[in-house]
């Protein structure tokens, strides 16, 4: 049964819904303009049309920021609703194209899109030339579900049931330094030699070593001498003799500067997943990237 609907009553234009939504979801208009590729006078003047149009006010001003009022706070959901369904159509949409030129945003780790992607992409420009390729260089997760990326290289498997992902391969990672260093340090063979070393952690030092510890490795938080949230400095940091740190054997082994720190330290194992939302894999342009990824990485 086919339900009519009285179209006549929706008087407010959609677009400034979605200038809504972004800047209650940034917190500024300056911050939603940016998001939305939008100068701020234009953004604010669709904000401000739509009070207008719905007759409420839908932001007060709180420092530099905005917050939403009673009335904003309750459209939003609403708002948000509205902005997921434009997605599923965009995204739904987007892929029944059969172009096979056009660009593919691929989300990945500060490592892995510094380390192993590149020669992977020269690889893939050289056979699909018409293709451009766009890196997020990025160890927070990008959200596919929003399109912050169309493909992603994750270390974990998605929860969404709209996502699809491929289990690449299970990787190992270990700790490294420059042969150099471990000259003078010596190679760590029990439990009493991490604490002669100094290890640069990626992430908070008690994170690191909290994460280590439930792994096996009897490191403790006075070893850690330099913290670098990320990835790719941190290995560079490495190679340059700062200390010990821990990488993708993948990486560490093919790099003829450095050297495994604890031989006898067994692999810490990891999965390696390639992730998109299930409607962008039937697009041509995005099954061809997707599959060329899942080639070269295994």
């Amino acid at each position: 049964m086919h339900i009519c609907m009285d179209w006549s009553s929706v008087t407010f234009d959609w677009n400034r819904v979605r200038a809504f939504l972004v800047t209650a979801e940034e917190g500024s208009l300056s911050a939603a303009a940016r998001a939305l590729g939008l100068a701020q006078p234009t953004l604010s003047r669709q904000v401000d049309a739509l009070q207008a149009e719905l007759g409420v006010v839908l932001f007060e001003r709180f420092g530099r920021g905005l917050e939403l009022t009673p009335a904003g706070t309750a459209l939003i959901m609403h708002a948000r609703k509205m902005g997921d369904a434009a997605m599923s159509l965009s995204i739904a949409a987007y892929g029944q194209s059969d172009d096979l030129a056009g660009p593919v945003t691929i989300a990945a780790s500060d490592v892995y899109a510094g380390l192993l992607l590149p020669p992977i992409l020269k690889q893939l420009r050289a056979q699909e030339p018409q293709i451009s390729i766009r890196v997020l260089a990025d160890n927070q997760a990008a959200d596919l579900m929003r399109r912050e990326a169309d493909i992603a290289i994750r270390n974990f498997r998605p929860k969404e049931p709209d996502l699809i992902a491929k289990r690449l391969k299970d990787a190992g990672a270990n700790f490294f330094a420059t042969k150099d260093y471990l000259a003078v340090h010596g190679p760590v063979e029990n439990e009493s030699d991490w604490s002669k070393v100094d290890i640069i952690a990626p992430d908070r030092a008690e994170t690191f070593v909290a994460t280590m510890q439930s792994l096996g490795v009897p490191m403790e938080a006075g070893s850690v001498t330099l913290e670098c949230a990320n990835y790719l400095a941190m290995w560079q940091m490495v190679r340059q003799g700062l200390g010990v740190g821990v990488i993708d054997t993948q990486i560490g082994d093919a790099d003829s500067s450095v050297a495994r720190v604890a031989p006898s330290q067994p692999d810490i194992p990891f999965p390696i997943w390639l992730t998109a939302h299930r409607d962008i894999l039937t697009n041509r342009r995005m099954r061809l990237v997707f599959d060329f990824l899942a080639d070269a990485l295994i």
